[in-house]
């Protein structure tokens, strides 16, 4: 802060701390494929995931025009996922309460099915089928409103917003097959899962994901301060440079931007990570938190626990033998949450669906401790509800 408290990257500005942060992010990216294509090349600095994800909206439109695929516009995104609170990033989010009397979504804003396997998955239906059906629904949409007019697809490796959701077996897999087929830009969406919440430093390389674009945010600077950033693929760099020089500008920014503060701690935060060894850190305790949480599945309503690294959704159910939810009214999943608060946990309910997302540095100790009050909470509540605390 005393060397450079601020300074802007517009016309053709810069600093140190943006170009060592550049360098760094861009030499831990993932690239699954492992080619020179896969790899990601260049970044721009935001202040948010809203704010990233946003900018990738505007560059798949930027893109698409650049190629000579005017027609390429419309986005698609997943019911349940959510990409962020601006206008377009909150039409791209499928969360009917983010639209309502909102005015939203916009137009070019499409949403396919919400991979939940547990809530969804019809009666003997495996994993491995119902990330069939649901990528033979995503090309069935993609060929009702043209190929021709698709020019992006998001999803986050874990659906945060929609419940701490899991993808199924083989979901993956399949999407990007489709995505390829069609010529559909990948967004993945890292701003909950970069810098080790899956037990990798990136949910693309838990799940074998060759995105063009990642946002991430958040814990690129341990949300000590506010900065996220937008990476992609050379061929898009390309296709963007080409088409400024053809206009006389790329008209895109932000005014804090890579704010030379917030970069400074960015870079920090990641040698942190490194000298912590802090994704092993995760994937030491990961078997701990999976077999912690699995113990909870002896309570009656406790109906699929779901988790990777240290990212968990507990689905709470009236019937998990029928998959019959509680009542809306009853406010279950709302009531254990603020019974967790009453007990000095904290969690987020999503309905019925209780996310866990414990900072990376957390201990077995506390796991045990944390799983201990979550499970008190729920008895709690429980025993409001006068059900019985006996294995369904």
């Amino acid at each position: 802060m005393k060397e450079l408290p601020f300074y802007h990257i517009f016309n053709a500005r810069g600093h140190g701390p943006s170009v060592d942060l550049a360098e760094k992010l861009l030499s831990i990216a993932p690239n699954v494929s492992g080619t020179d294509e896969g790899k990601m090349a260049k970044v721009l600095f935001v202040n948010s995931g809203s704010e990233a994800n946003d900018t990738a909206i505007k560059l798949a439109w930027y893109y698409h025009n650049a190629i000579g695929k005017p027609e390429k516009k419309k986005i698609i995104g997943r019911l349940r996922g959510y990409h962020g609170s601006t206008i377009a990033t909150a039409s791209l989010s499928g969360n009917a309460i983010m639209h309502t009397d909102y005015d939203l979504p916009l137009p070019r804003f499409l949403h396919t099915d919400n991979p939940d396997y547990y809530r969804y998955h019809e009666d003997g239906e495996t994993e491995e089928q119902f990330s069939e059906r649901m990528a033979a629904n995503l090309e069935a949409m993609i060929l009702a409103e043209g190929p021709e007019t698709i020019a992006a697809f998001f999803a986050e490796p874990v659906q945060g917003g929609g419940g701490a959701l899991t993808p199924p077996k083989g979901y993956f897999e399949r999407i990007q097959k489709i995505l390829r087929k069609y010529e559909i830009l990948f967004v993945a969406d890292e701003v909950i899962c970069g810098f080790g919440r899956t037990g990798n430093m990136w949910g693309c390389e838990t799940y074998d994901l060759q995105p063009d674009f990642i946002s991430c945010g958040k814990a690129l600077s341990a949300s000590y301060q506010p900065i996220s950033a937008l990476m992609y693929r050379q061929h898009i760099h390309d296709a963007l440079i080409a088409q400024s020089e053809k206009i006389g500008i790329f008209a895109h920014g932000f005014t804090f931007a890579a704010h030379p503060v917030a970069c400074a701690v960015a870079l920090e935060t990641l040698s942190i990570y490194e000298k912590d060894k802090t994704v092993d850190h995760v994937k030491a305790v990961t078997p701990v938190f999976e077999q912690e949480l699995a113990s909870l599945l002896d309570l009656p309503v406790v109906a699929d626990v779901r988790s990777v690294g240290l990212f968990a959704g507990i689905q709470l159910m009236r019937d998990k033998a029928t998959r019959t939810f509680f009542e809306t009214d009853r406010k279950f999943g709302e009531r254990v949450s603020e019974e967790c608060t009453r007990n000095g946990l904290i969690v987020r309910a999503i309905g019925d669906r209780m996310a866990l997302v414990p900072p990376l540095i957390i201990t077995p100790e506390q796991i045990r401790e944390l799983v201990g009050l979550l499970r008190k909470s729920i008895e709690t509540v429980m025993h409001a509800e006068n059900i019985a605390a006996k294995a369904a």
